[in-house]
């Protein structure tokens, strides 16, 4: 008998369809770093291949991937334009959490649409001091429904997005909110003022007085203790993001040697191509992007077996938390100096400012302080000598008692 299963996506077909589409989106990436433009042409781009529904069932029209499928797709991606997938981190979560969810109309109705182009941001983050264990974002009753207000930063990807979700208190309960990113009361500002990821619209978000119907508060919000699938899952779109820069760094180095023909009086060889030092630098670079692709698809073959096995199991909820963890230190150590050891092959000429290669250190470095590595080193060494818990629950802002400002 024929079966009338959908056949697995494979990552041929995702290579086929998608590597036009990162071709185009790198062909611009030194301009748009040159103009600070935000690449909204590139997401309309991604969103018309249906980027966004790499994760969404074939039932509910996306492609099935698996969690390793998409994690190989958000490296390339990152290697054309690394703003892209951080700006579509939590969007990525977000259907990752509808795909965890309870069967049910909500969760048929995201998936959906997901697989019809739907994006989704981010307001997590708030600016200032704050507070470690709670938001000052509030979210208060109104007739039937609610309002929200409070004022977010880091609002990563929400400019490039249909809808917004929103961290915030209900009376003393942290909550996550789905806002539409259009809704009367949202204001954006793209004034994220880092040196690097300068596109990921990752800026302020104001919410004044937005109705916010029942049906829009998702339940327990970003933050909420205790061992989880979606820290590892969003860490490691990170490490993505740095190996999808180490493999263009180490590209374009290559390609602008093999182009050079000016060399050194001090140098083995007539042309920088042939020098074996310059060769060593090569090769070097191009261990630092197999060794983070290596990491990043590794720890996402575990949460492929972590979803097999139904997400519930702590166990292997602390295991891929803990590799997720070794990976950021490992990845962040292999391509920050990579992504300046890349200078080595050439004189000034390399540092002009209409090549931009400085972005890929830049890029790198930016990226590699979300969730600070050096407190990552040692909560890990305390979890494998003291039985210490990982720390599941991310947040920033002035811990209870008073530390200093």
């Amino acid at each position: 008998m024929t079966s009338t299963a959908p056949k697995p996506v494979s990552d041929a077909d995702l290579d086929t369809l998608f590597a036009p589409v990162y071709a185009e989106i790198a062909a611009g990436a030194v301009d748009r770093e040159i103009d600070r433009r935000p690449a909204h042409d590139e997401v309309r781009r991604l969103r018309a291949a249906r980027f966004g529904a790499l994760r969404v069932p074939v039932e509910y029209g996306g492609f099935g991937a698996s969690v390793r499928q998409l994690f190989r797709q958000l490296i390339e991606l990152a290697a054309a334009e690394s703003n892209l997938p951080q700006a579509l981190r939590v969007h990525f979560a977000f259907v990752e959490d509808q795909l965890l969810a309870e069967p049910g109309p909500a969760r048929d109705q995201w998936l959906r649409a997901a697989a019809q182009g739907t994006l989704v941001g981010n307001a997590i983050t708030e600016p200032g001091t704050g507070a470690v264990d709670r938001y000052q974002t509030r979210l208060t009753p109104s007739g039937d429904g609610w309002l929200l207000n409070g004022t977010k930063y880091y609002s990563t990807g929400s400019l490039y997005a249909d809808h917004i979700l929103v961290a915030a208190d209900r009376d003393g309960e942290r909550v996550a909110v789905l806002v539409d990113a259009a809704a009367e009361g949202v204001r954006q500002h793209d004034d994220w003022d880092g040196f690097g990821q300068r596109l990921t619209a990752s800026g302020t978000t104001e919410f004044t007085d937005v109705a916010v119907p029942p049906d829009r508060v998702l339940g327990p919000g970003y933050g909420v203790a205790g061992p989880t699938y979606s820290t590892a899952y969003l860490q490691l779109v990170q490490l993505a993001v740095l190996a999808g820069i180490a493999q263009r760094a180490e590209r374009d180095t290559r390609e602008w040697v093999a182009r050079r023909r000016r060399g050194y009086t001090h140098s083995v060889a007539d042309i920088p191509r042939h020098d074996p030092l310059v060769q060593q630098v090569i090769g070097q670079l191009s261990a630092a992007a197999f060794s983070a692709r290596a990491n990043v698809l590794a720890v996402a073959g575990l949460l492929d077996d972590v979803l097999a096995a139904g997400a519930q199991d702590e166990g292997a909820l602390v295991a891929v938390e803990l590799a997720a963890a070794q990976a950021q230190l490992s990845v962040i150590d292999t391509v920050l100096p990579a992504t300046s050891r890349l200078f080595e092959v050439g004189g000034a000429s390399i540092v002009s400012e209409g090549l931009r290669l400085d972005r890929h250190w830049r890029n790198a470095r930016t990226i590699s302080v979300h969730n600070p590595a050096i407190q990552k080193a040692r909560a890990i060494g305390d979890h494998l000598l003291n039985g210490a818990e990982l720390p599941f629950a991310w947040s920033a802002g002035e811990r209870t008692g008073g530390a200093a400002r």
